[in-house]
């Protein structure tokens, strides 16, 4: 069953929540999670894109926008280096190579951002930097909402905490940022 962490900040910056969400997924990211960012728009989408490559000098984490195609790097047919180090062969149709043990491992490495519902492979961890309640399955572990204090976001946030209580997931809220 997954666990919903509430982030709320002390200001009504979209760009402290932008950023505020960079460095979370960065962690995720160095802590061998592998996630989606969940938006509202194409737009939203291409910021948190932009702001991956920016946020912090030195930072790079693996990311790219979802519009329910395979990662670049299942469609593009390399050759990638999972977390063990083994080697993964991905055939460019999107299909993992057979006798590639690490390509499923391989391609989970890249964080997708998106309006759409998370690919089956990287439910795992879910950033929900938009306003509705995510599609939550089987294979998701972990929520994360960031919330600025806007009233507009404050209301949705409080929306969708209700909803995650009446589901039976335990949340758990952050403040003091």
């Amino acid at each position: 069953m997954a666990e919903v962490s509430f982030y709320i900040l002390p200001t009504e910056s979209l760009d402290d929540r932008y950023l505020f969400a960079c460095k979370l997924i960065e962690k995720a990211y160095r802590s061998g999670s592998f996630c989606y960012v969940l938006t509202d728009s194409a737009e939203q989408s291409r910021i948190i894109d932009d702001l991956l490559w920016t946020f912090r000098a030195g930072s790079f984490i693996p990311h790219q926008i979802y519009t329910g195609e395979p990662p670049d790097i299942a469609r593009d047919g390399v050759y990638a280096a999972s977390l063990s180090g083994t080697g993964a062969a991905i055939a460019r149709d999107g299909v993992y190579a057979a006798s590639s043990p690490g390509a499923s491992a391989a391609i989970e490495q890249v964080i997708l951002i998106g309006s759409l519902n998370p690919p089956e492979h990287w439910q795992k961890v879910l950033f929900n930097l938009s306003s509705r309640y995510p599609e939550i399955g089987p294979q998701t572990g972990r929520i994360l909402e960031i919330l600025d204090n806007s009233e507009t976001t404050k209301a949705a946030g409080r929306d969708r905490y209700r909803r995650y209580q009446q589901s039976g997931l335990k949340v758990v809220t952050h403040k003091d940022w």
